[in-house]
């Protein structure tokens, strides 16, 4: 089995399981399993069954199937936890079938997932006496010992990071703000982190990190770019996603004025808001002569986006539903007393058929960006590439779209870009626009995105809104470096996702590596791939865990 597979895999499973996974290569003939960080799968097996493999173990990965509380009562009673799997697979399954790819549909059995309802319910049916049958093949195994080894592993290397972490009282409306995912500290211990076993994502994390950025100007970039922190120097890397698992609640952000737009920046040091702090401007982009105006038809990116935001359209006269068409049932009573044959077709019922989506998309074209990234081109010509292509097949597929780009030059001067705004029409114009941005000056990504979500909240239209930040996760400006632009960062995309917006952060091309992405883009939707043609593969399953995401928010709200 190729690296380039089992990198495909891991980003499957990751998008799946709602945080970083490996997977890696088995002996041939073993059955697969996972120690909750890696997923080790049968290199002589079929794609399909690796596929299978990889769905089950990050499903109950993300449904909390594997905790040391249930693994520990698997210790020592293989039958037990071959009944259990037989059962839990079944039902994790079916909690996580929303992100799932539809090819995977038939793998649940809907009959077995119904007798449970949570991890500690498969292992009441596991340990009685009920008849069960095995487990499918594709299911693997559970391997208890190794479980709890990797779990005990994982503490001491949580515990051992949090003795050089300082401490600090929060009080109870912080405790409801917090991300819950990052430290804000300016010097986390990346090196032991658990994720990602001895499989690529692990490795890719134990690189050394590089030196921080040089002073603006003398590092020869770009006018107003500063060298990037925390790069790797692998030139061919790999993909990795995570799907969102934000719930914490926040405050609302100022709304859409006429001119200039002021929002708060979040101070981490003093755990408090720095009031009105970031003026935010938009301004028309300047057009080149020169610039292309074709409009790609973007085919790879529109089948996986094609079955998101589709908004339940209520249908009369159907012949079976949730409800009674009271018309229709009345006429078939007057047809019945007429002597005549009734129409059955008596019912309302509720169908997806309706596109319900908004999407605003934001590029970063900060200095960072002109950086070289793979496959011979810059970072900023890939994640251009990618953003055109997400732009054509939104709007194809009848979605309102918006697209701005972003830059700054401190806190009074964030500029704002709007490329396509959600009532432009998709044209060779917005092409134009998109193709004559430079990358140029700083990144502060935190007022970007509360003013991306404010114009997505005023002006998107629809009940589902999907917020795409595209950039290299380089959060930098003046008075904004390292963790207090993370953190803020970070706190924008918590604050718009406990608003009922779905946060998705693609990386694309750009050498950044997975920690630095987690301390900026928190429990957010997000994910770093090498190419833009390795899209297609991860946007379908990320897309959708963060509409979910803003969904159950709006819910509980």
């Amino acid at each position: 089995m190729s690296n380039e597979r089992l990198q495909s895999l891991g980003l499957l499973a990751s998008a799946i399981a709602g945080r970083p996974l490996a997977v890696a290569a088995l002996d041939p003939g073993q059955p697969s399993w996972t120690d909750g960080q890696t997923v080790f799968v049968d290199p002589a097996a079929s794609p399909r069954r690796n596929l299978e493999s990889v769905a089950v173990h990050a499903s109950m990965i993300a449904a909390d199937s594997l905790t040391p509380e249930v693994v520990g009562a698997l210790l020592r009673h293989p039958r037990v936890a071959r009944r259990y799997l037989a059962v839990e697979g079944h039902r994790a399954l079916a909690t996580n079938s929303e992100v799932l790819p539809a090819a995977l549909s038939s793998l649940t059995d809907p009959d077995v997932a119904c007798r449970s309802h949570s991890p500690g319910s498969s292992l009441a049916i596991a340990s009685s006496r009920d008849t069960l049958t095995d487990p499918p093949l594709a299911f693997g195994v559970i391997r208890a010992k190794k479980l709890m080894a990797a779990a005990d592993r994982a503490a001491e290397q949580v515990a051992h990071a949090a003795g050089h972490i300082p401490r600090r009282d929060s009080e109870q409306a912080l405790e409801e703000l917090d991300d819950g995912e990052v430290d804000d500290g300016d010097d986390p211990d990346l090196f032991t982190s658990p994720v990602g076993g001895g499989g690529f994502i692990g490795k890719w994390l134990k690189k050394m990190l590089s030196s921080a950025r040089k002073s603006g100007g003398s590092g020869g970039g770009p006018p107003g770019a500063d060298s990037p922190t925390h790069r790797t120097n692998s030139g061919d890397r790999g993909a990795f996603a995570v799907s969102s698992t934000a719930t914490a609640a926040v405050e609302n952000v100022a709304d859409i004025r006429a001119h200039g737009f002021t929002y708060p920046e979040w101070d981490a040091d003093s755990k408090s808001y720095r009031a009105d702090w970031c003026t935010v401007r938009e301004a028309d982009p300047q057009v080149k002569a020169s610039a292309a105006d074709a409009i790609d038809a973007a085919i790879g990116v529109r089948r996986p986006l094609a079955r998101l935001g589709m908004g339940l359209h209520r249908r009369r006269r159907q012949s079976q539903g949730d409800d009674i068409d009271i018309d229709a049932a009345v006429e078939a009573r007057v047809e019945v007393r007429a002597g005549s044959v009734p129409d059955e077709a008596v019912y309302l019922d509720s169908l997806r058929r309706r596109r319900d989506l908004s999407v605003l998309l934001l590029l970063d074209v900060s200095g960072s960006a002109a950086e070289p990234g793979t496959v011979g081109r810059t970072v900023h010509q890939q994640q251009r590439a990618v953003i055109a292509d997400l732009t054509v097949a939104l709007h194809d597929l009848g979605d309102r779209v918006a697209l701005y780009a972003y830059n700054s030059q401190g806190r009074s001067a964030v500029n704002m870009l709007p490329v396509k705004r959600f009532d432009d029409h998709l044209d060779t114009r917005v092409m134009r626009r998109l193709n004559s941005l430079e990358p140029g000056a700083y990144s502060r990504l935190g007022a970007a995105i509360r003013h991306g979500s404010a114009v997505l909240e005023q002006r998107g239209g629809t009940s589902r809104r999907l917020l795409v930040v595209v950039s290299d996760g380089m959060a930098y400006d003046h008075g904004y470096e390292r963790a207090y632009g993370a953190a803020d960062a970070r706190r924008a995309l918590t604050e718009a996702r406990r608003r009922g917006i779905g946060c998705v952060c693609l990386t694309v091309g750009a050498g950044t590596d997975v920690g630095t992405l987690k301390k900026v883009f928190g429990s957010a939707a997000h994910a770093t791939i090498a190419r833009p043609d390795q899209a297609p593969s991860i946007i379908g399953p990320l897309f959708r865990s963060a509409i979910r995401s803003g969904e159950v928010r709006r819910r509980v709200s």
